[in-house]
């Protein structure tokens, strides 16, 4: 194993050392920690679990042998959510004390299977009949991106996701849009309706007005419906 990993560090950890009259000493407090969590999950159900408990049970296949409520509460105190540490790029969740690489990296496996999943998700209704699944996408998608999006959702008569695409990436408060462009691809790809969608790492107010002209150009054009 890689000496560098935090997995090595957390790594396998001698139960204890035998007493005088041949008996092991007690193990680690959290094993009985981690058996009592799971159980609640699997009677009680997510919804049961405060995020710091979510985010144990997921550290605990990360690693193994080690107390790992004092990193899920580091974790959450860093980023503010279950959906922002998952949503931090990975540089600085290995930032946090007892996250290096490999952790690192798992976290953001699971926060892409989630993406996946709301997408598969989109695919199987009528996107603009379900905006709470179009805005968690999104959000998952985009909202902890440390440098500005525009993103395009394109849509059939039915209103059903054709594709998902970032068009553009740009800097911390600006990225260039081309609506030529967004026409173009809408053209190719025969999608009758658009979502645009873009954030604000920022939250900066120029970023914000350039945003409305930009829908503003789009919508006078009147091929395509754009939410």
């Amino acid at each position: 194993m890689d000496n560098d990993d935090e997995r090595g560090f957390f790594g396998e950890q001698p139960l204890g050392t035998l007493e005088k009259g041949g008996q092991p000493d007690a193990k680690p407090h959290y094993l009985g920690h981690r058996d009592r969590l799971r159980e609640r999950f699997s009677s009680a159900g997510h919804l049961a679990l405060a995020d710091y408990e979510l985010l144990e049970l997921l550290l605990f296949r990360l690693i193994p042998r080690s107390d790992t409520k004092p990193v899920a509460k580091a974790l959450l105190e860093r980023f503010g959510s279950l959906a922002q540490v998952l949503g931090a790029p990975q540089a600085l969740l290995q930032e946090v004390k007892g996250v290096g690489p490999a952790v690192a990296l798992d976290l953001k496996v699971v926060a892409a299977a989630a993406q996946r999943m709301l997408r598969s998700e989109l695919k199987e209704r009528e996107t603009l009949a379900s905006w709470t699944q179009v805005l968690d996408y999104c959000r998952a998608a985009m909202a902890f991106e440390e440098r500005e999006q525009f993103r395009i959702l394109f849509l059939d008569k039915k209103n059903a996701l054709i594709a998902d695409e970032v068009q553009q990436v740009g800097t911390v408060d600006h990225t260039p849009v081309y609506p030529r462009e967004v026409v173009k691809r809408a053209l190719e790809l025969s999608a009758t309706a658009i979502v645009l969608v873009h954030n604000h790492p920022t939250r900066s107010k120029r970023s914000r007005w350039s945003t409305h002209k930009h829908a503003e150009t789009l919508g006078k054009l009147g091929t395509f419906a754009i939410a």
